[in-house]
């Protein structure tokens, strides 16, 4: 507020020399320089110190616009996109779900840009504009008040034209704007995804998609452009024909006798302080449209309340022996991806301390059951609780830092193998970093690389192999030392030898934690205190392995398909 202050006065201070250099021009024309050269030679002195001082006024004003107020629109910029991505770090799976991550970052980068550009340039260039042209105009009426009200005239229709013009760029401006998020969407899914446009040749068909968004956005901006064309146009109009006015209108009151060839030429002057701040704020149009279509986007971000939030009575979870029941829950992921429950009455009681392995046909609700103890969705009906806490009762932050997850697509981040070790718990040690690779068995492999922890993992852990990023995302849990844990399907893409390291790993970390375990491949949960069968959203039978094969039941059926496939 402090920096918009002193770009205000200072943008005033430099209108106001502006306009005074004009009628001093005009003043010491009509007196000063008629008294003669001893006159003129006894002042010039000291004119030329007051034009000093008041151009060094005007070179300090400058320069504060200039560089603090751009530092101004900077740190506007950088506040504004904090508050944008704790939005982003609100929401839900669900929002991500429904939004392109191309769209989510041209929100953060691009449209944030023309916003902080329009707050520090517009205030500035409106007051010093408005200050001119009212100011101009008031001088010029007092000079000659026949050809102000000319000008006027002139200037209130085209204003009327340029108003309904400018009326019309704000569709184009906005649809320019979501064209943009297109091209940066298609972009994110062709770059992430670059490794499947490789294997299966696709390179033109990549081309051609993003052609298409590139195209669209070409023509959105071809329309765009069209549209600043006729308003910046009538812009030129308005100032060739005050030129016009001054100089037909103007000369005939000169010729009456109702106006001075001296004040005229002061009028000239004058209508380039009138004409150059019109011409000004008719090119910050452009600004001005990129920023209000932007603004709403930001606003309509801001403005989603996140679906998932702390209660207000929540309290935070207190874990004393992992005990999770899950009561008539029903779920639906919304419309436009099913109409049918994903969950249909799920019932399990999970006993503290056991491993619990969720089987079934696909679609069938596993990774959803597991999804929805974190609440990265919310039970639409029914209840889960965590010793006989209800989830949606108790912290979030509290609620995952008591569940550890490992997923089949493991995310490494981009950074050291010490970093994404770490980020199970940013304030942990070296040692207790070192503690938790060895228990995962990394710590070996890890001191075979150039740079041992410092090794730099690359985009997504790209420079490791899938059991190696396994391992680590396995340290990041035993980091975290979490109370529960939910494997999800964590070795079905590894090959043998490098799913037997995982499982070694995953036996120890499940060792005296509630565990929840899906798995595609039966042979890796034939050990789980309880195999759970899930079917349409419901359990359809539960037991150990040897008791689900005696009842030759929907788990049978799976073993011996896989068992006879693993024979063929």
């Amino acid at each position: 507020m402090g920096l918009f202050i002193g770009d205000t006065v200072c943008a005033i201070v430099q209108a106001a020399c502006d306009l005074a250099f004009p009628l001093i021009l005009r003043a010491l024309t009509g007196g000063l320089f008629a008294e003669g050269r001893d006159a003129i030679m006894a002042n010039l002195l000291w004119i030329a110190a007051g034009l000093i001082v008041m151009y060094a006024v005007r070179y300090g004003c400058k320069y504060f616009v200039s560089c603090w107020g751009h530092i101004m629109g900077a740190r506007m910029e950088s506040a504004m996109r904090e508050d944008l991505f704790d939005q982003y770090e609100r929401f839900s799976f669900s929002y991500f779900d429904r939004h392109n991550t191309g769209d989510l970052m041209s929100r953060l980068v691009s449209d944030l840009f023309d916003i902080a550009e329009a707050a520090h340039h517009l205030p500035e260039a409106l007051i010093v504009c408005i200050i001119q042209v009212i100011g101009s105009f008031i001088i010029m009426f007092t000079i000659g008040w026949q050809l102000a009200l000319a000008m006027l005239l002139v200037t209130a229709v085209m204003a009327v034209y340029m108003f309904r013009a400018n009326t019309r760029m704000k569709s184009v401006f906005s649809e320019n704007r979501e064209r943009i998020s297109g091209v940066n969407t298609q972009l994110e899914d062709s770059l992430a995804g670059a490794r499947v446009v490789k294997s299966f040749a696709n390179e033109n068909l990549e081309r051609e998609k993003f052609g298409r968004a590139n195209n669209a956005y070409l023509a959105s901006k071809e329309g765009m452009y069209r549209a600043l064309g006729h308003y910046q146009g009538a812009g030129a109009l308005l100032t060739g024909l005050l030129y016009t006015v001054i100089i037909v209108y103007g000369g005939y009151l000169v010729a009456t006798g109702d106006m001075t060839v001296v004040d005229l030429a002061t009028y000239a002057l004058y209508v380039s302080l009138f004409t150059t701040p019109l011409q000004t704020i008719i090119d910050f149009t452009e600004m001005f449209q990129k920023a209000v279509a932007g603004f709403r986007r930001f606003d309509e971000i801001l403005g989603t309340k996140p679906d998932i939030l702390d209660a207000p009575h929540a309290k935070p979870l207190k874990v004393t022996d992992g005990h999770v029941v899950y009561h008539e829950v029903y779920f639906n992921y919304g419309e436009g991806v099913t109409d049918k429950p994903v969950l249909q009455g799920m019932n399990l009681d999970i006993q503290p301390g056991k491993t619990y392995a969720l089987v079934g046909p696909s679609g069938g609700g596993k990774s959803t059951t597991c999804a929805l103890l974190p609440r990265f969705y919310d039970v639409a009906s029914g209840s889960i609780t965590i010793d006989g806490q209800d989830v949606r009762d108790v912290q979030l932050d509290s609620l995952h830092r008591a569940i550890g997850i490992v997923q089949q697509d493991v995310y490494l981040f981009n950074g050291t193998v010490a970093e994404n070790i770490a980020y199970g718990r940013p304030d942990a040690t070296f040692d207790e970093i070192v503690d938790a690779a060895k228990k995962a068995n990394i710590h070996d492999f890890i001191q075979t690389l150039p740079e041992g922890y410092e090794t730099p993992v690359g985009e997504r852990g790209g420079h490791l192999s899938g059991g190696q990023k396994q391992r680590i995302a396995i340290a990041r849990v035993f980091l975290k030392n979490p109370a529960i844990l939910v494997l999800d399907e964590a070795t079905s893409a590894l090959d043998n030898e490098s799913e037997h390291a995982v499982q070694e790993a995953l036996a120890q970390l499940s060792r005296g934690r509630t565990t929840l375990v899906i798995a595609h491949r039966l042979s890796t949960i034939k050990d789980a205190d309880v195999i759970v069968t899930v079917k349409d959203g419901r359990v359809a039978e539960m037991g150990t392995h040897d008791e689900l094969l005696q009842k030759n039941g929907t788990y049978a059926h799976y073993y011996r398909m896989q068992f006879q496939g693993e024979r063929a």
